[in-house]
């Protein structure tokens, strides 16, 4: 994982468990949706990285 997904990860669990802890229903959505983005962001790179691998290998045939 990252260090921008990790800290959006955090930054989302921390702005869910605020908004829970005060009943702000907003901040709670935004930390859920952060958490949701960052998990995005993960998969991305994780494809790219796969696709670049598979690219490299070719060429070096």
């Amino acid at each position: 994982m990252s260090i921008d997904s990790k800290k959006d990860m955090i930054k989302g669990k921390t702005n869910e468990t605020v908004g829970k802890a005060t009943g702000d229903d907003k901040k709670e959505l935004k930390g859920k949706i952060q958490e949701k983005v960052s998990q995005a962001k993960e998969k991305t790179d994780d494809i790219v990285d796969k696709v670049a691998e598979k690219i490299n290998n070719r060429s070096e045939k």
